[in-house]
């Protein structure tokens, strides 16, 4: 029995080693300012109110005092809460800033074209997964909403070891740690095209990157950022 217990105990003293064998890595990252409803094109003599999204320097969505300008008051006017308001046809460069908590100034350019209808922003968003481990990661996804179900594709390309005791996928505003990251789910499929349903309560522009992370340990494997 004694045996017996001395070998499990040096069988997860291995998988724990192969899993924590990087460095312990910083979990702050660079504060981000977003818009959660982005539109392509707003129909001229409309108006349409953008919505924000702060995200500070440990990925936590939190308030703060921001300004917004407009590169063409003439074509697209916007107001100090970002109700903007197209004037005549054209193009304008929709800015919001402000200062984060930590101290850096938080900004966000949105080019928005004055049409003859209201077109919102691509229901699509993509990226590649990048191992950040000893253990294989890598392939495409996208992140793609389609009569109001929200979908993540992996890619064919995509392949991730099996040799971890508990793999997870997440989503996430900050892709060193697992703490306000909404969990899809364990991995079980290793190679190939697969996708994940997601619930009605995560949106298309919550988060900025899907993360996998060896759950047992709560040890990062890899990541991919949304590129759009």
């Amino acid at each position: 029995m004694k045996n017996l217990i001395f070998v499990c105990s040096v069988i997860c003293v291995f998988v724990l080693n192969g899993c924590i064998k990087d460095d312990i890595i910083d979990d702050r990252v660079e504060p981000v300012l977003r818009f959660s409803n982005p539109i392509d094109t707003i129909e001229i003599n409309t108006s349409f109110q953008l919505e924000t999204m702060f995200f500070n320097n440990v990925g936590k969505l939190t308030d703060i005092d921001l300004i917004w300008s407009s590169s063409d008051e003439a074509i697209i006017e916007v107001s100090n809460t970002g109700l903007i308001t197209a004037k005549q046809l054209g193009n304008a460069i929709i800015t919001v800033e402000g200062d984060a908590p930590s101290g850096e100034m938080v900004k966000h350019d949105y080019l928005i074209i004055v049409g003859n209808s209201t077109v919102m922003a691509s229901n699509e968003r993509s990226g590649n997964l990048v191992t950040t481990s000893s253990y294989a990661l890598e392939g495409s996804f996208i992140l793609k909403e389609e009569a109001g179900v929200l979908t993540l594709f992996m890619g064919d390309d995509y392949q991730a070891s099996s040799a971890l005791p508990g793999l997870f996928v997440y989503l996430t505003n900050n892709p060193n740690t697992t703490s306000g990251a909404h969990e899809i789910g364990a991995v079980t499929v290793f190679d190939g095209a697969h996708s994940y349903q997601l619930p009605s309560s995560v949106s298309i522009m919550d988060y900025q990157y899907v993360l996998y992370f060896c759950k047992p340990f709560n040890v990062k494997v890899g990541d991919g950022q949304f590129q759009n």
